[in-house]
């Protein structure tokens, strides 16, 4: 247990926020430095991934892409996903996560730089799979290093902190990229943010050390961090953390709600500029997305602040947390207002709602995964969670692609008598299997 006589997050329980934030800085600021380290690589990691979504309107119409080929090519991304959570866990244990993460964003952002000279939608399956490979790197990165730099009290704080870089990555990619490719064009775009990752790395390089080898980390903070004594990591074989009956609780979750962040990921750039034509540009798409990530970011900082007031006026703690899962959950349902929304606010606002609800699901199970693991390895099971979920993203991606193949050709034979919306028709769709034959002949514009 900590002791809370020496934990200044624990004196300042009962105040202020502002309280509770310099309580938390007194003691030290170099653990602050190190999550500052691993948020900005999360960041740069949903740049690299949002990037293809934001600029698939462009990358369609010059390489005359089907919704099909965007399907696969993100198809692609996940099967090299699932394989790298497979390889990163253990890999991180054995080298340690200064030179794994090193390696792994190092060989990420030459993949994404790769991606400009990719010619068909082949080469960008190739480049995908590869970026799919070492990104898988990241979470179980930033997992480890949170274990190894802040006590058990702040470690659902830090986990919120660096999952936040997910959201402002998706945010600052359809702010920053038009930019860039008004002026040097799409090649240049993956050019520049492959660069990106190359100066974190060596920002990581030369910044991060594990708590006990940091020169200039004080006694304090170290005495801090280390002040909790938990039970000795106990290295547990693949087939015992599968006869966990947490471990499928939180992969059936993570199943179930991975997908949809990774719709909206992937799709929600396409549908809006369909829906509405909103082009390329920051005032046309780019406000839009980054309201919608903006909120999403809200959701999973903020989204904490429900359960822990609901928790200050008496209610039990799993009682709070579960009520306020079930508002979010509830709140996730504003997306099916979107599908047949008035206007391009509306409809912002619907899917704002849904995107920021869900990011706070998604976090409430990142941190109850790091510590059910906590016996075995914090990252192997991290990575188990996101590898089971991940054999569900293979089928959802190439279905949503043969999908919106289909029904804009039923849009298009209907000579736009009912446009309807392509969103709301692919959920409906994926309720009813997988689609017979492919219409994938109509480029997505």
């Amino acid at each position: 247990m900590l002791n809370t006589q020496t934990n200044p997050v624990a004196q300042a329980a009962r105040a202020g926020m502002g309280e509770k934030i310099r309580g938390a800085l007194a003691v030290g600021k170099t653990r602050w430095g190190m999550l500052a380290l691993v948020f900005f690589a999360t960041t740069l990691n949903y740049i690299d991934r949002a990037a293809l979504g934001v600029m698939q309107p462009i990358l369609a119409k010059e390489m005359s892409w089907t919704a099909m080929d965007y399907a696969n090519i993100n198809f692609w991304f996940q099967v090299g996903y699932a394989v790298g959570f497979v390889l990163q866990g253990r890999f991180i244990d054995k080298v340690g996560v200064k030179r794994a993460f090193f390696l792994a964003v190092l060989l990420w952002s030459l993949a994404t730089g790769a991606h400009g000279l990719a010619t068909s939608a082949v080469g960008f399956m190739v480049c995908r799979f590869i970026l799919g490979l070492t990104e898988a790197a990241n979470y179980p990165a930033c997992v480890k290093t949170t274990r190894l730099w802040f006590p058990a009290g702040e470690r659902a704080v830090a986990t919120g902190i660096f999952n936040a870089g997910t959201n402002v990555g998706a945010m600052l990619t359809p702010a920053l990229l038009p930019l860039i490719l008004t002026v040097w064009g799409w090649q240049a775009a993956f050019i520049a943010m492959g660069s990106l990752g190359l100066i974190w790395v060596i920002m990581w390089r030369l910044k991060y050390y594990n708590p006990e080898e940091h020169p200039t980390v004080s006694k304090a903070e170290l005495d801090y961090i280390n002040q909790e004594v938990e039970p000795a990591p106990v290295k547990v074989p693949f087939t015992g953390i599968l006869k966990m009956r947490g471990t499928w609780a939180f992969a059936l979750a993570y199943a179930i709600t991975a997908p949809v962040f990774w719709f909206y990921l992937y799709w929600l750039p396409p549908f809006l500029n369909q829906q509405y034509n909103l082009g390329i540009s920051v005032t046309q798409m780019g406000i839009p997305l980054i309201l919608i990530w903006l909120t999403a970011d809200f959701g999973s900082v903020g989204g904490g602040i429900l359960s822990s007031w609901l928790i200050g006026r008496g209610m039990r703690a799993t009682t709070a947390r579960l009520l306020s899962m079930l508002i979010f959950a509830i709140t996730i349902c504003s997306v099916v207002f979107a599908a047949n929304a008035s206007g391009l606010w509306v409809a912002v606002l619907a899917i704002s709602l849904a995107v920021g609800a869900h990011q706070r699901l998604d976090r409430k199970h990142l941190e109850p995964g790091d510590g059910l693991h906590a016996q075995a390895h914090d990252e192997y099971g991290v990575r188990l969670r996101r590898h089971v979920c991940g054999h569900w993203r293979y089928v959802h991606d190439p279905d949503c692609g043969c999908r919106v193949d289909r029904h804009q050709q039923q849009l298009q034979r209907a000579v736009h008598h009912d446009p309807g919306d392509v969103l709301h028709r692919v959920d409906l769709a994926v309720l009813h299997g997988p689609a017979q034959g492919s219409d994938a002949q109509r480029v997505i514009v």
